[in-house]
């Protein structure tokens, strides 16, 4: 199974109402996917997201598609910097390991 974890800062606190949009549409496009578990955690312009897929078809289907493409297309707009990192996993990690395997994550600063 592949887990992703993903970090983003955002400009300012007051992009977390387009956050929250953002966030509302990729929900619904859960619902069809073939997720197996999501977790988030954030505060005011630190968020954080773990997401746990049966294989990386799942995934990267998910990912490049519908909500969570337009966001991505975006995110430039709304976030300092993105990181994002994927592992082989059973299950999601506790949020103190997922915190730190972002340490070697892919970066993306705006």
């Amino acid at each position: 199974m592949k887990a992703t974890i993903t970090y983003i800062q955002l400009k300012s606190p007051l992009k977390f109402f387009a956050l929250s949009s953002y966030a509302l549409k990729i929900m619904k496009q859960f619902k069809t996917s073939n997720i197996i578990e999501f977790k988030k955690r954030g505060f005011w312009t630190k968020h954080y997201t773990m997401s746990l897929w049966k294989n990386e078809l799942d995934m990267k289907s998910f990912a490049m598609n519908g909500a969570h493409l337009e966001a991505m297309k975006k995110s430039r707009l709304i976030a300092k910097e993105i990181r994002i990192i994927t592992i082989d996993a059973d299950k999601l990690p506790d949020w103190k390991s997922a915190i730190s395997l972002l340490d070697n994550a892919k970066i993306y600063k705006y």
